[in-house]
């Protein structure tokens, strides 16, 4: 060995889940090295350059609300805002940006650099140390990290965010290869050293469309795709007058038709998915355009979304077109669609295979049961996409700096955000596939909104010391703005000749009696802004107080349901189980139910409930055995 270095975080990785992690701890006052493969592919987006989405766009605005970077870079980088499900209910609208991949690229890059606590360093981590106790052969604890030239860090905890590096092998048709994405260089060794640990690793797979040139693509035959009007930005640190103040990038719709169908049919059987040369498994929410045709054999056409890749560049992204169809078949494709008969393309298509670790080795604080000081982050956790890659780097660099401090982890429960529902589903029911977070995942939709995501996690940002003293003082007059907003409409009442000229206007039905503000939001029909001309006394608000306030009093009944299960369910959270627990001990516990507890080791009874093959029955005779009423 050449030298040894010190530090007291060692994050692997600098993808989404590494930035954040990185960022996490050295703000928090950490010493912190970021390793990366190369400092040009940091915070790279090898699929689409988009950021949020149905329940993404969540995800951002909760990492925002703890003090995360990922909405702060990505509104910077914005190159179209929209607002997806507005055609539903206000639970699942969710915000998703395009983004400019070089200019995200650079500002999160820059942002690393620039902060204090950090070093950046290219290197590859090959191996990770850890004491080993003589006598019961576990471990007490990384201590070290070793790069591929040999140089051995010292360290207190190791973060493991490494995408889809690891032993990557690049599919295209009957052609494959060692790569990372974007032809990066591949993770190697890493793997085999975590296997030597005793971690257990499983293969995966995900894919990306082919890139084609702007300017051989006939835009007039394509649907437009517009941006929204006055959108709102992802972070709380973005000022509204600086946000998007150019005019927004259209994106464009086009559709496969029955000549695209029979050219991936005829060739099905070269491509890599289908002729056996991909062990790994794949996203069933995000499948290649060649699955989509098998398992949607009906459907004639399917949708793709045309999308620019950045300011500064001719690609364009054909999202929804995924395939690892070999090169000629995939020009035959692509020139088949309306407006690409003569298309260039300037990226092929490819499926990536890469190693992943089974995340049901982790504590809900995303560090590994039996490797303390070790934490799992990302694509390596088995999940897919850069917003639960970036969610689950924040937990753990957080985590790992909370230790470091000598201070108590966190651990995020389902019931107050989708990090914690997308946490709990990993460490609790494991993945045989790219997990990837959708609203119906969560039993708390209602309460888990893009707009409050601030008014449930920013006081635990706050409390970890990633949220300023005069971001926290702003997030406390915008929460008493909202409260006092809805008090004033709940009692705010006016007769019926004061509101039926309105109602009758709107087309909506009159009322009989004096009726509050806040009664008359809660129709369906009716909207804040209706209320306009008969609301006299309304003071002028934000836009994002406003749809808080909304929301608040139009759902308040379902809301104070949703808070009523979330309390019944608190109480399981709040009954902690013995690490040392021998449920083979424990009489009248089914034998699968005693074999997933000892596999999973829950760490509460709300834990244990939610694994697969625990029952009701088998919860209550563990809160017996436990003395717990």
């Amino acid at each position: 060995m050449d030298h040894i270095t010190k530090t007291t975080v060692a994050v692997i990785g600098a993808g989404h889940a590494g930035c954040e992690a990185a960022l996490a701890s050295a703000r928090m006052g950490v010493d912190t090295v970021l390793f990366t493969l190369s400092l040009d592919q940091i915070a790279n987006m090898p699929c689409n350059p988009s950021i949020g989405g149905t329940a993404k766009g969540h995800l951002v605005y909760e990492i925002d609300a703890l003090g995360g970077e990922m909405g702060r870079c990505a509104d910077g980088a914005t190159l179209q805002s929209r607002t997806l499900n507005l055609g539903k209910g206000a639970a699942v609208h969710s915000k998703r940006v395009q983004a400019d991949r070089v200019a995200y690229h650079v500002r999160m890059k820059h942002t690393l650099e620039q902060t204090s606590n950090l070093r950046v360093i290219q290197a590859e981590i090959t191996e990770i140390l850890e004491k080993i106790d003589d006598t019961t052969g576990r471990s007490t604890g990384v201590c070290g990290v070793v790069t591929h030239l040999g140089e051995v860090w010292d360290c207190q905890a190791v973060i493991i965010a490494t995408g889809t590096y690891p032993e990557a092998k690049i599919f295209v048709g009957d052609k494959n290869f060692a790569s990372g994405p974007d032809g990066s260089l591949p993770s190697k060794g890493l793997s085999a050293s975590l296997s030597a640990m005793g971690i257990r690793l499983m293969r995966f797979k995900t894919g990306t469309p082919a890139r084609v040139k702007r300017a051989s693509i006939d835009f007039s035959v394509l649907e437009v795709q517009p941006g929204e009007d006055t959108p709102l930005p992802f972070s709380a640190q973005t000022e509204k007058d600086t946000y998007l103040p150019g005019e927004q990038v259209p994106c464009h719709i086009v559709y496969t038709n029955a000549e695209t169908h029979r050219i991936i049919r005829e060739n099905i059987h070269r491509s890599a998915m289908y002729s056996g040369q991909i062990s790994g498994t794949g996203p069933r929410y995000c499948p290649s355009i060649e699955d989509k045709i098998v398992r949607f054999a009906d459907k004639e056409r399917h949708q793709l979304f045309v999308e620019p890749m950045g300011n500064s560049t001719e690609e364009i992204y054909i999202q929804g077109f995924s395939t690892s169809l070999p090169v000629d078949v995939q020009w035959k494709m692509i020139r088949s669609l309306k407006g690409f008969e003569n298309a260039e393309i300037m990226r092929y298509a490819y499926a990536i295979e890469y190693d992943c670790a089974d995340p049901t080795q982790l504590n809900a604080t995303l560090e590994f049961k039996d490797h303390p000081g070790l934490y799992g982050a990302g694509q390596f956790n088995g999940t897919s996409g850069y917003e639960e890659a970036a969610a689950q780097g924040l937990v753990a660099g957080i985590n790992a700096a909370l230790t470091a401090l000598g201070r108590d982890k966190i651990t995020l429960p389902r019931s107050g955000s989708y990090i914690g529902t997308l946490i709990d589903d990993l460490v609790t029911k494991g993945t045989n596939e790219p997990y990837r977070m959708m609203t119906s995942r969560s039993e708390f939709r209602l309460l888990l909104r893009q707009d409050n995501a601030d008014q449930r996690l920013t006081p635990l940002g706050h409390a970890c010391g990633l949220i300023s003293d005069n971001r926290f003082e702003a997030f406390w007059a915008k929460k008493e703005a909202i409260e006092t907003e809805k008090a004033r409409l709940e009692t705010t009442h006016l007769g019926p000749d004061a509101v039926n000229p309105l109602l009758d206007g709107l087309g909506v039905e009159r009322v009989k009696s004096g009726v509050s503000l806040g009664d008359l939001l809660r129709r369906p029909q009716l909207t804040y802004d209706d209320l306009t001309p008969i609301d006299k006394n309304r003071p002028s608000l934000p836009l994002s107080v406003i749809k808080t306030v909304e929301t608040d009093v139009k759902y308040a009944g379902y809301i104070k349901r949703e808070l009523a299960e979330v309390e019944r369910q608190r109480k399981l959270e709040d009954k902690f189980i013995p690490e040392d627990m021998d449920y083979e001990k424990i009489k009248g516990l089914r034998l699968e139910a005693s074999q997933k507890l000892a596999k999973f080791r829950p760490t509460t009874v709300g834990q244990a409930a939610r694994i697969s093959g625990v029952s009701p029955a088998d919860i209550s005779v563990l809160l017996l055995y436990l003395g717990i009423k």
